[in-house]
């Protein structure tokens, strides 16, 4: 199902009518290219022709030599499995398609019993653009944004670039909304320099990191994670001189409330 689903001309207008007119059965159609070696052995072709015909067949650049289609005709191979053959333009190997399945089962599993972990690595791994502002208020506010870009196609308008990398970003966090999980609030404490994590103080939250901020790239992310290491920040001032956080970065930290009940200075006591 795996090599169907990734071949090109393997399923659609191939196998599935096959199937549909009763011409065979599933186990019958063409799925890997090793299912064609493997065949035309079965139906009694030399080792040599056998492999050539499957290494024609999956290349799209050859097709079925006639002196190929003759010793198959010869050899008593059906004339659909034949015409299968020649509609083929590429297709997986079966290993490669046992990959994919084995991937796919393990991302399942990790989806469905670990969820946070499995959203904390997809949100870093998987995108390389966010709306973080958007994502932190919560559903109501990532539905409106997803449904103005989906009204948008619905209109056959010209997404930017932007937009169409949000689209997959959005609909992956509602997903994930809607199972009940939430993204926290950028944390000065916790959040890494690219890397999205679980929130320590909230068993249903997602942390984002500093350099999922627009125009804050991951060095100077981590500069800011270096400098916690060094002790707590005290003050607003404090944080501009001890990290690389720019004029623009703080005033998108302050309106994300980063730093909600910091001072702006730092100050001595007098006792």
């Amino acid at each position: 199902i795996c090599g169907l689903s990734h071949g090109e001309n393997v399923w659609f207008g191939n196998a599935r009518d096959l199937i549909r007119n009763k011409t065979c059965e599933l186990m019958n159609v063409i799925g890997c290219r090793d299912d064609i070696m493997v065949t035309m052995l079965e139906y009694g072709l030399e080792p040599f022709d056998a492999f050539s015909i499957m290494e024609n067949v999956r290349k799209a650049t050859k097709n079925l030599t006639t002196e190929q289609e003759k010793k198959m005709i010869d050899h008593h191979v059906p004339n659909w499995y034949i015409d299968s053959c020649k509609k083929i333009k590429y297709m997986f190997p079966k290993a490669h398609a046992v990959a994919y399945t084995m991937m796919s089962i393990r991302v399942a599993w990790y989806k469905y019993y670990k969820p946070l972990e499995y959203y904390a690595t997809y949100f870093t791994t998987r995108c390389d653009t966010y709306d973080i502002a958007t994502l932190i208020s919560g559903e109501k506010a990532v539905r409106q944004k997803y449904n103005e870009i989906q009204e948008k196609r619905a209109r056959k308008e010209k997404l930017t670039t932007k937009e169409e990398a949000l689209d997959i970003v959005f609909e992956i966090a509602l997903e994930m909304i809607e199972r009940g999980y939430h993204f926290s609030p950028i944390s000065l404490e916790y959040s890494q320099a690219n890397k999205f994590i679980l929130d320590p103080n909230d068993e249903k939250g997602l942390i984002p990191p500093f350099s999922a901020i627009d125009a804050l790239g991951d060095a100077v992310a981590s500069t800011v994670v270096e400098a916690r290491k060094n002790g707590p920040f005290l003050s607003k001032e404090d944080v501009v001189k001890r990290t690389k956080l720019n004029n623009s970065h703080i005033k998108t930290l302050s309106k994300m409330g980063v730093f909600d009940g910091m001072q702006e200075r730092n100050q001595l006591s007098l006792f």
